[in-house]
Parts: structure tokens; sequence; C-alpha cells
């Protein structure tokens, strides 16, 4: 069996953090969201995976190449312009064979995850969970294990079982995409709901791990979570007088200085210099060749690889993306905030500062939750910054 990852869009609510790559090359836990989905397919003997790219499609074919790092065959398939999943899965015709899975590779999942949908004896499955964002979501209804609608983020529900976007599928539903696509039906979710009857699809509830990441402080929920999937090992050095408690994964060529405290489930990257006398708490990532200066307290963040934070430095719930250099003293507490994502409201109960790649901030900056900084900012020394601001904002 062959498997069909869709990881062709932007993941235009995941901004800024996806300015420069598509969403499923976000790092969770260090490492990108589509790992996981190979990881998981490969888990369960699939090696043969046709990834459907688009957007920024260069940062996922240099990534994974030809698949054998991971021990599978990866091929591409190119949808030139991103108009919806189902034409994405139709710039697979020809290359998923007769039977296959179709998964979406922004989310993060676990080889049980896989294992579900796979046990379908015979047939086209669909991949189901509950969840308390339905709206988001493709709402499924079920008579018993048949399903009976597919409603593609409804505006309103009672309903909590989704698609998870996982199926199986057969090579008889090119036929349909095709029809479909000839009437401007772009989106999967509305092709398969359509034709139900012909497909006779069951519902696959997954005891497995799925993930969504859907708006930029998804990344601090799905980090912490992925934390218990990581790797634990210390390959880098640890001097006098520091002290790791619980589980902590430190790479190669890292150097964590004397007097620093951390304690896990913490990832830190190769190549980073951590110290002295920093603090790093639970469900924190640190990517690699990361630097954190001294007297510094990180706390459930994520910091991507390159990025520098200056001494006496406080960082909650925060996402920094790649590049990124922040002055001495700066503060981005996670607190109560209300964010804006697309004309969208959302009352969060805790989140600090969401800060785009390659951004500058000066010393002394301090940021109010919920502050969104878009890529490639400078901010000026001492500045007070609050709600959203553009990729390539200059605050002085």
């Amino acid at each position: 069996m062959k498997a069909v990852i869709l990881a062709a869009g932007e993941g235009v609510r995941l901004r800024p953090f996806t300015s420069s790559r598509p969403k499923v090359m976000i790092p969770v836990a260090n490492r990108p969201i589509l790992e996981y989905v190979v990881q998981a397919l490969v888990e369960n003997g699939i090696r043969d995976i046709v990834m459907v790219v688009g957007y920024r499609r260069e940062r996922i074919m240099s990534h994974f190449g030809d698949g054998s790092a991971y021990d599978a065959r990866i091929n591409y398939a190119m949808q030139e312009k991103q108009l919806g999943t189902a034409h994405a899965l139709l710039a697979a015709k020809g290359m998923a064979g007769k039977e296959f899975l179709v998964l979406a590779g922004d989310n993060v999942v676990d080889a049980r995850f896989v294992s579900d949908l796979i046990g379908v004896e015979d047939g086209s499955a669909i991949s189901v969970a509950q969840s308390e964002m339905a709206s988001k979501y493709g709402v499924v209804s079920l008579d018993g294990d048949k399903v009976t609608n597919i409603v593609e983020k409804p505006t309103s529900t009672q309903e909590r079982v989704v698609s998870t976007g996982a199926y199986r599928l057969n090579s008889s539903v090119f036929e349909l995409l095709e029809k479909e696509a000839s009437r401007g039906v772009m989106s999967l979710t509305h092709v398969l709901g359509s034709n139900l009857r012909k497909l006779d699809m069951r519902a696959v509830r997954t005891s497995g791990k799925w993930m969504d990441v859907v708006y930029p402080w998804d990344l601090l929920k799905v980090n912490a979570a992925a934390m218990t999937w990581a790797g634990l090992s210390i390959e880098g050095t640890v001097e006098d007088d520091v002290i790791l408690k619980g589980p902590v994964a430190i790479g190669a060529g890292s150097r964590i200085r004397s007097g620093s405290y951390v304690e896990g489930p913490v990832v830190i990257g190769q190549g980073c210099d951590i110290g002295p006398l920093v603090t790093i708490q639970p469900s924190t990532s640190i990517g690699d060749a990361v630097v954190v200066g001294p007297y510094t307290h990180i706390f459930e963040s994520v910091i991507m690889g390159g990025a520098s934070v200056g001494s006496h430095s406080h960082i909650s719930h925060s996402v920094m993306d790649e590049g990124t250099s922040v002055g001495p003293g700066f503060m981005a507490a996670g607190t109560t905030a209300n964010v804006r994502v697309e004309n969208e409201f959302f009352g969060l109960k805790r989140i600090g500062t969401l800060v785009g790649e390659s951004s500058v901030i000066g010393a002394g900056v301090t940021c109010v939750s919920g502050t969104i900084i878009g890529a490639e900012s400078k901010i000026a020394d001492h500045a007070t910054i609050r709600g959203t601001l553009e990729n390539r904002s200059i605050v002085i």
C-alpha cells in the first residue's frame, strides 16, 4: 500500500511562521511536522510515499530528498496553484496505486493513528476523532460506523465527531475528483461528502495521537505534547553546577553553562550556547545554534534555530522563529489576552509573544501578552509592543 501526503498549502492562519516555509515544515519539538507523518507511515511498513507539494516546495524537497534517510521512497507531485485539497490529491493521479492512504502533512500523528486506518479490511474509510473545535473541521455524521454525511467547517454544530483529514481510498476516487473539479469543487471534504453512496465509506475512531496546528498559539500545545515522543539524551556539554531535572535532551555541540537549571521535558538542539545562570522550564524546545544569555528565564516556549536571546530576559508561552534576535531585558510574559487572526478574535488563557523569523528586537523591549510581530521586523530599544505588526515592520 502507498500513501499520499497532502503538503502543498501555506497555512495562512499560521502567519508569520509560514512567511518562508509551508506549514508542514514548522518545527515541533525540533522536528518538522511532516516528519511525524512520514515516521508514522514507515513504522507501519508503508514506505512508498507520494508528497503533494506546492507552496515553498523547495523547503520540503531539500529536507526529505528521495526519502532514503527516513527508510522510505518518496516521490513528489506538484500542485502548481493551491486550489484546494481535492485538487491537491488529483495531482497524485497515476502515482498513488490501486489502494492508498491519504494523510494531511500538517497534522502531528503517531504510528497507532496510521495502524487504525490500515486495519480497515476493505473499502473506503475515514479517520475520525472528537474535537471541541468542530467548526474548524469537517463534521462527520454516522450511522454506526457508516458515514452518512460530511459537512466542512459548519457555522454551527453540536456534533463533535470530526474528520482528521486521513482516508483509505482506491483509484476510483480520481474519477470523482475530476468530475467535481469540472464543476469547480476543489475541497476533498466536499467531494467525498457528495459521493458517499458510491464510496460506502466507514469511519474509524482512532486511538492514536492526532494533533492539528490551526493557529500560531497551537504550536505551544502541540510542542508540549510532542515532547513525550522525543528521544531524550545528553550529547552536549553540561558544565559543573548545572541542574537537569526530568526528561531533557541536549544535542551534540551544545553547552549548558554553570549555574543553569533545566527542568524537562525540554529539548535543546545542536550547537547551542546556554547560560550561565539560565532557567529553562518544562515544555520548551530550543532549536539548533541558539544562544541564550545569562540570567534569562524561558518557560513553555518554542525558540527556533539560529535565534539569540539577550541576558536578563523573560520569555513564557511564546514562539520565536528562526534567526530572531532579542536584546537584553526582553520581556514576553504569558498571561490572558485577546488575539485577532483573520478578523476572528480569540480569548486566550495564557499567551506570550509570537515573533516572526529574522526579526531584530532591541534591549529592554516589553511585549504585551498576545503580541504578534511579523517576520523581518525591527524594534528599537525600550519600546513597548502590543497588537499585531505586519512583516518588515519598523518601530523606532
